[in-house]
């Protein structure tokens, strides 16, 4: 088993930086949850059933941008239900995805930027969810985004900066350090 110290450097350095700089301390921005299922049929309804069950939130169904004939899929159509958690339900929710997933994340899950992204093959996974035979099961894709205070002159709508400097973005083995801290996730 390998320890957070041969994926991050300085783990000590960096914790002591976040409490010198709390402007430099990363903070989860939003969580975001995906079923696909390919088809606008009953298994899409039964994905967004199981969606608003498990986050608590009423579920978007997303289209489709291309038309793929070998899939049976056309443009527009609706293929998928997605929904994105912020604060509080962010926290709770990602409580319980990691309890499923066994508190482990792969180091290759993280891209560059401190996002990460992780897949739970059945929902029943996830604690205090029962199997139900009229949805049936589903897997799902969770995708986590981070970054600092200050993110916002991005999004504003006055005075709006193009770019936020590569020195205030989240690195990925901050990412890493911060998920094991707040959530005891294990990177393998």
């Amino acid at each position: 088993m390998m320890a957070i110290t041969d994926y991050v450097p300085n783990p000590e350095q960096i914790l002591e930086e976040w409490e010198k700089q709390p402007m430099r301390r990363p903070r989860l921005a939003k969580v975001t949850v995906n079923i696909s299922v390919g088809a606008a049929t009953e298994r899409l309804r039964g994905a967004m059933k199981v969606i608003e069950m498990i986050t608590g939130q009423k579920p978007v169904p997303r289209r489709a941008k291309r038309t793929i004939r070998d899939f049976g899929i056309r443009k527009g159509e609706n293929i998928a239900a997605m929904v994105t958690l912020r604060g509080e339900k962010a926290v709770e929710f990602l409580k319980k995805a990691f309890e499923a997933i066994g508190y482990k994340l792969k180091a290759s899950s993280f891209d560059e930027y401190g996002n990460v992204a992780f897949g739970i093959k059945e929902h029943i996974q996830i604690p205090g969810v029962k199997y139900d035979p009229e949805i049936g099961v589903y897997g799902m894709d969770v995708a986590i985004t981070f970054e600092r205070p200050g993110y916002r002159v991005l999004r504003r709508r006055r005075a709006r900066k193009k770019h936020i400097p590569r020195r205030h973005r989240v690195t990925r083995e901050e990412a890493m350090l911060y998920l094991h801290k707040e959530f005891g996730v294990e990177i393998v």
